[in-house]
C-alpha cells in the first residue's frame, strides 16, 4: 500500500501494532461521541474489504489519527469517501485539513476519481468547518442516518468535493 504525504503528516497503512493506540484515539470522548464504540471501531478499520484503506495519520512520527478510504470500484460510478478522526490532543493544529487534503489529492490523482464524499453527523460543526476548508460542499441531509452511541438517530450531512475543487 502506498504511504502518502501532507505538509505536515504521513499517512501510512494501518499495521497490528497500531491497535492499541487507534483504540486509544476512538476511546476519547471528543471522539466516540461520532464514532460510537472503540472497540468495535477498531476492529473494523482491520477488515480486508476491496476499495477500503485505512491510513495512520503520523505527525512528527507519532500516531494521532486514522483516516480511511472506501472506493466505488464500479467504472460508471467511480468515487471514493473518506472518514477522518483526530486525537482531540492534535485538535485545532491543521493536522486533519492537512491529512484530508493529502489524501483527497492521492485518489482524486492516483486513484482516478472524480468526485469524492463524507458524511459527518450534521451536528458536527467543526468537522464541517474542517471539511469545506478543503472544499467539500453539501449537498443534503440525511434524516435519521445515524444511530449515536446513546441509541438514538441523528441526521448526517452529505458532502462531496469534485475533481478541480481542492482547496
Amino acid at each position: 500500500m502506498t504511504v502518502i504525504t501532507g505538509d505536515r503528516v504521513r499517512l501510512r497503512p494501518i499495521v497490528a501494532t497500531d491497535r492499541a493506540r487507534l483504540r486509544e484515539i476512538l476511546a476519547t470522548p471528543e471522539v466516540a461521541r461520532w464514532w460510537g464504540d472503540p472497540d468495535t471501531e477498531a476492529e473494523g478499520l482491520y477488515t480486508v474489504e476491496d476499495g477500503f484503506t485505512c491510513y495512520a495519520i503520523e505527525l512528527d512520527g507519532v500516531v494521532v489519527g486514522l483516516i480511511q478510504s472506501c472506493e466505488e470500484l464500479d467504472p460508471q460510478y467511480r468515487h471514493a469517501g473518506i472518514d477522518i478522526s483526530v486525537h482531540p490532543d492534535f485538535h485545532g493544529r491543521g493536522v486533519g485539513t492537512d491529512a484530508l487534503r493529502a489524501l483527497a489529492r492521492h485518489l482524486l490523482e492516483a486513484g482516478g476519481h472524480h468526485r469524492l464524499t463524507i458524511d459527518p453527523a450534521a451536528s458536527n460543526e467543526t468537522a464541517i468547518r474542517v471539511y469545506t476548508k478543503v472544499g467539500f460542499r453539501p449537498v443534503g441531509l440525511l434524516r435519521d442516518y445515524e444511530r449515536a452511541p446513546d441509541g438514538t438517530w441523528h441526521d448526517g450531512l452529505l458532502m462531496d468535493l469534485l475533481k478541480g475543487e481542492l482547496t
